[in-house]
């Protein structure tokens, strides 16, 4: 079981207030870095690509809201399970603004998660992963200013989607080269996160899930993709497909996904199998406390609230989104799951408290006196008694 590795950025992220809002360069190939973090501080619903769900809560308070900015910090880990291949990518960066540099301005804090579930051999998700910052910020012009409003946001979501569609067509070109450095049938699932400010944006193509922690409940921020699934159903029958035993054309279990162009070909042709994302988001209020990013092999055998309730209780006893990650891998494997594993805990706050350990009982010890030591104590308690 292999964790991956942290590279920590030393730039500390400024607490700024963000106004409420009521309505709903040179970038490198990422090769070896897998995470970048901030230093830690101390002590099911189908929509249409172009639209976006904001999830809220009508009963927090405009001024709870606004008085609230998270404090983002997160932890990871992978393991290949029972597979023999290792086909996850993941990439984890808690201080964007900071990784990217100045050319880039974003809200603050600024943070972008990814989990990658690569199916057919690990080319393409390994290929997704690498070239991520490319594709997410620097081939879609991402927007790139301050201030968090509904104009940012929307332009984050059109530049999300752009970058699915820009890895997608990229694993086309791979797998047509002389060289095929990607096959055809390699593809991946992807869902990405992005923080700015309170705002949380979830964009989704596959079976991988976030899910929430909203006072200790389960919130789902994104819908699997699965053909079985009645609105994945209708799209997949009305493009010309079919599904046999759960299986998209009998072959594929996601109904979206990157890549697997075996199945796509030829470019421009209407396939029921797409790339594009479907988005949730949500404005961070107190009550949100953590985000759960796994891929299918620990949902396969466990609930969105067990999840969720195993991390909670992890946080309140030592504070570590790491372990916590760790513990879901443990409890899925526990759980006889039968695929790669992967899971990022990014936590918006430092629980309230944590969990003293029960002090241990004083242990008594017995010990026996002689016969000779015995009589002595007698006679001293008989000659006390006179006394």
């Amino acid at each position: 079981m292999v964790a991956e590795a942290e590279v920590v950025c030393q730039q500390r992220v400024p607490v700024l207030d963000v106004p409420y809002f009521g309505k709903g360069s040179n970038i490198e190939e990422i090769d070896e870095i897998v995470a970048v973090s901030s230093p830690v501080s101390s002590p099911k619903l189908g929509k249409d690509v172009k639209s976006v769900e904001k999830i809220t809560d009508p009963s927090i308070e405009t001024t709870t809201v606004v008085q609230f900015v998270p404090d983002i910090r997160s932890g990871s880990f992978a393991d290949i399970g029972p597979r023999r291949y290792m086909e996850d990518e993941h990439i984890r960066i808690d201080d964007l603004s900071s990784h990217l540099g100045p050319l880039f301005k974003f809200p603050k804090p600024s943070a972008f998660y990814g989990v990658f579930d690569g199916h057919g051999g690990p080319e393409a998700a390994a290929y997704v992963r690498k070239h991520a910052l490319r594709f997410f910020f620097e081939d879609v012009d991402f927007p790139r200013t301050c201030e968090v409003d509904d104009v940012f946001m929307e332009g984050v979501e059109n530049s999300l989607s752009k970058s699915f569609l820009l890895a997608d067509l990229a694993l086309a070109d791979l797998a047509l080269a002389d060289d095929c450095t990607v096959n055809s049938s390699s593809g991946t699932t992807a869902l990405v996160a992005m923080i700015f400010g309170r705002h949380l944006m979830v964009a989704n193509a596959g079976d991988c899930r976030a899910v929430l922690c909203r006072k200790g409940e389960a919130v789902d921020m994104s819908e699997d993709h699965r053909p079985i699934y009645p609105s994945e159903r209708r799209r997949v029958e009305d493009l010309g497909g079919f599904i046999d035993d759960g299986y998209l054309n009998g072959v594929l279990s996601v109904s979206r996904a990157l890549g697997d162009w075996d199945m796509k070909f030829p470019k421009g042709s209407s396939s029921p199998l797409i790339a594009e994302p479907e988005f949730r988001q949500v404005v961070l209020t107190e009550d949100d406390e953590f985000l759960i990013i796994g891929c299918d092999g620990i949902w396969d055998v466990m609930s969105s609230q067990h999840a969720v309730s195993i991390v909670r209780k992890g946080l309140r006893r030592h504070d570590d989104p790491e372990q916590c990650a760790r513990d879901l891998v443990m409890e899925a494997l526990r759980c006889n799951t039968f695929d790669n594993l992967t899971v990022i805990v990014v936590c918006f706050s430092s629980p309230d408290h944590l969990e003293q350990p029960s002090p241990r009982p004083r242990r008594l010890r017995c010990c026996s006196l002689s016969a000779e030591a015995l009589c002595s104590l007698r006679s001293l308690l008989d000659a006390n008694a006179k006394w």
